[in-house]
């Protein structure tokens, strides 16, 4: 009998962490790595955040709490859901959780059966479609393309859904292509689905400040109002506040969903750090204007790495309007011969030859469903990033 579960077979690991631990590995060797896998600001958390969760160990606050956010917490997401999307929920409305994971975990696995399907718009973030099978359900990748902008359109949606569909994940800005939705967008969208009741909504919305060029966030359930009782509206401060390491998401929705959730994460968890927790607070509460000063950088990164990207032979790089990820095509290299004399049939023999020969780190686009292609985070110093694409340059040039 076979010690692990047969569940396990249905996953793999991650492989943006994947990518990430083996650049790190490569530099401990001491090979000159430059690692673009992680989706990690390279800004340090803002002081404000860092004193509150001083003050509350200083006071104490190192007990349990409430299992899914303390309250002040909970208020706290509330009156950034109604600032800032003209969402209204009480907090027995309100999940928090360890991370934008596992609320989008805890809702799959509290909702989900055997054979139910969850539509998921690809190039996508490479945890969805794991998520969907650890919690018993199927998921459905509808592919976007290139010239739409890596956006769905309500055709190829109306085309996925069946009466096995019990929810969509709709991301934007997303993770990988930086693509962002407009109102016009998710209005066109949301018009299908209120002509489908049974299909619920999943909105993950963790990259909604990092957007460009004047871009606009709305979210669906803001757009359409009749999707409100059966979305759940996520987000959480790892990205926005610099804070992925204190590991704090959460999510709006109708409370027999987000009760159910209580439940699971009682059982699994408990709750989230009690320290991450108040500078959450803080963060959500306290000055926001740093996050303006961010993007201008985040926004000449992104101007810089795609302007050299297309001046690479071989690569076709579009200009995305959120999040700090491009989503280049590698589609003209493949064929011709690395200077390892290996041919590049895939895009993951790209990576892999670039990560060889020039010590560069990049995540292959068919971990995200999508390729050939490949995902680079700009999250990360200036100057690397410029060394970087020059490398990558110098690859593509050297091929055969």
């Amino acid at each position: 009998m076979a010690f692990l579960a047969d569940t396990l077979e249905r996953v793999k690991p991650s492989p943006t962490i994947a990518v990430t631990d083996k650049a790190r590995a490569l530099k401990a060797a001491g090979r000159d790595v430059i690692g673009l896998g992680a989706g990690e600001p390279d800004f340090d958390t803002p002081a404000n955040i860092k004193e509150a969760a001083i003050k509350a160990i200083r006071d104490g606050k190192t007990k349990y709490t409430n299992v899914d956010g303390i309250p002040e917490l909970k208020a706290a997401v509330a009156r950034k859901f109604k600032r800032e999307n003209g969402l209204h929920y009480k907090p027995s409305q309100i999940s928090v959780g360890t991370g934008g994971k596992q609320v989008l975990y805890n809702a799959l696995v509290t909702t989900l059966n055997p054979g139910d399907e969850v539509i998921i718009p690809a190039p996508y973030w490479v945890s969805y479609p794991d998520m969907v099978l650890l919690a018993t359900g199927e998921p459905v990748a509808v592919e976007t393309r290139m010239e739409d902008g890596f956006k769905l359109r309500p055709e190829a949606l109306e085309r996925a859904i069946t009466s096995k569909t019990k929810w969509i994940i709709l991301n934007s800005p997303s993770n990988p292509t930086g693509a962002a939705y407009t109102r016009a967008d998710l209005k066109a969208l949301t018009e299908v689905l209120v002509m489908h009741p049974h299909v619920w909504v999943l909105s993950d919305d963790m990259y909604e400040h990092l957007v460009y060029d004047d871009f606009e966030f709305t979210t669906p359930a803001q757009v359409e109002p009749e999707l409100y009782a059966r979305t759940l509206t996520m987000n959480g401060v790892s990205k926005t506040y610099c804070m992925t390491g204190w590991r704090i998401g959460y999510g709006g929705g109708p409370e027999p969903l987000i009760s159910a959730m209580a439940t699971l994460q009682s059982q699994a968890t408990s709750n989230p750090c009690s320290i991450s927790q108040w500078a959450a607070v803080e963060a959500l509460d306290g000055p926001q204007d740093f996050i303006p000063r961010h993007n201008k950088v985040f926004k000449e990164r992104r101007d810089l790495v795609v302007a050299m990207l297309n001046q690479a032979k071989g690569i076709a790089c579009p200009k995305p309007q959120g999040a700090f990820y491009v989503y280049p095509s590698c589609g003209g290299t493949i064929g011709k011969l690395a200077p390892s004399g290996k041919r590049l049939e895939t895009d993951e023999d790209f990576v892999t030859e670039l990560l060889d020969a020039e010590g560069v780190a990049v995540v292959q686009g068919t971990a995200f469903g999508s390729g050939p292609a490949f995902r680079i985070s700009y999250a990360t110093r200036t100057e690397d990033l410029e060394e970087a694409c020059r490398r990558i340059q110098r690859f593509c040039g050297n091929l055969k």
